[in-house]
């Protein structure tokens, strides 16, 4: 049991930091990033690029792949959004949808359509938790995205760019006419976005792997912990992402956990990803019309 829950955690967490930064640039420019769940691939792949150049753990790593993809992060906010911004929302969808395309191909022309594996963040292994074997590598997920969470927190709370952050966010106008540079806010958004991206991007590509096709199924995941946990809420994409992690390794995992359900009628088609898939989307769809709002409440009617 206790293994389930460390890796449904770890999967939870690394998904975590894909929708924070999906919220913050949905709560910046009131427009959805659609090339984020691209950047966690393109997060994978400068790892991989990494690793191969600097034998050295994924730990040491990260603070690299952390100030490319922030660099990216930039570059996307250039050709993506500001050029667009006085126009309407689905004209920034379209742009950042063309700017995950791009990458998907620049991924697959520099390194191929076959998966590819970051180095791990410490050296491999399993470390033993109260008699129960744990991967040492999920615990280590775990902790680096405790920290990086932690600090977005320090960041928006504690410090005057990120009391310019949430007030961009609240009201670009206002923040504007005190004085604040909404532009350099803004860029600075899609940075700390694309950086969070790429952080999950490295944590994830150790254990599942990286393609360049992978951005599509990790934008789904941010959408759906957005709408699970509140539209445009930080907090509640933290626990939207972790609940998304729990379907998918907590329901397969059942038969380990409850040995009398592997002899159950048809288990292994009950206990599979496919039944745990379907159970995610129906639990949206439940929220969708009994709590519109996601759990932690944010009108969806203020969003784009």
């Amino acid at each position: 049991m206790l293994q389930v829950l460390v890796n449904s955690l770890a999967l939870g967490s690394a998904y975590a930091l894909l929708a924070l930064g999906f919220v913050l640039i949905l709560n910046a420019v009131n427009a959805v990033n659609f090339a984020q769940g691209d950047l966690v691939m393109a997060g994978g792949f400068v790892a991989v690029a990494f690793g191969m150049l600097l034998p050295v753990p994924g730990i040491v790593l990260l603070p690299l792949v952390l100030v490319v993809m922030a660099l990216i992060g930039r570059a996307l906010a250039a050709v993506a959004y500001f050029p667009l911004k006085s126009r309407p929302p689905v004209s920034v969808f379209i742009s950042t949808i063309a700017v995950g395309i791009i990458l998907q191909n620049l991924a697959n022309a520099l390194f191929g359509a076959e998966p590819r594996a970051a180095p791990p963040l410490f050296a491999g292994g399993l470390v033993e938790l109260g008699g129960i074997v744990v991967s040492r590598q999920a615990l280590a997920i775990i902790a680096v995205a405790a920290v990086m969470i932690a600090a977005q927190y320090v960041l928006f709370q504690r410090t005057a760019l990120g009391r310019r952050l949430r007030a961009t966010a609240q009201d670009r106008e206002m923040a504007e006419a005190l004085g604040i540079r909404v532009n350099h806010v803004i860029a600075a958004t899609f940075a700390i976005a694309a950086a969070y991206a790429g952080a999950a991007g490295l944590l994830l590509a150790n254990t599942f792997f990286v393609t360049p096709t992978d951005g599509g199924n990790y934008i789904l995941k941010a959408y759906i912990a957005v709408v699970i946990g509140g539209w445009g809420s930080v907090p509640g994409a933290v626990v939207g992402a972790l609940l998304i992690a729990l379907f998918e390794v907590m329901l397969p995992s059942l038969p380990l956990i409850v040995p009398g359900l592997a002899g159950l009628p048809g288990a292994s088609w009950l206990f599979s990803q496919t039944i745990a898939t379907i159970l995610l989307y129906l639990m949206l769809l439940v929220v969708l019309v009994v709590r519109p709002q996601g759990l932690f409440g944010e009108a969806v009617q203020r969003r784009a």
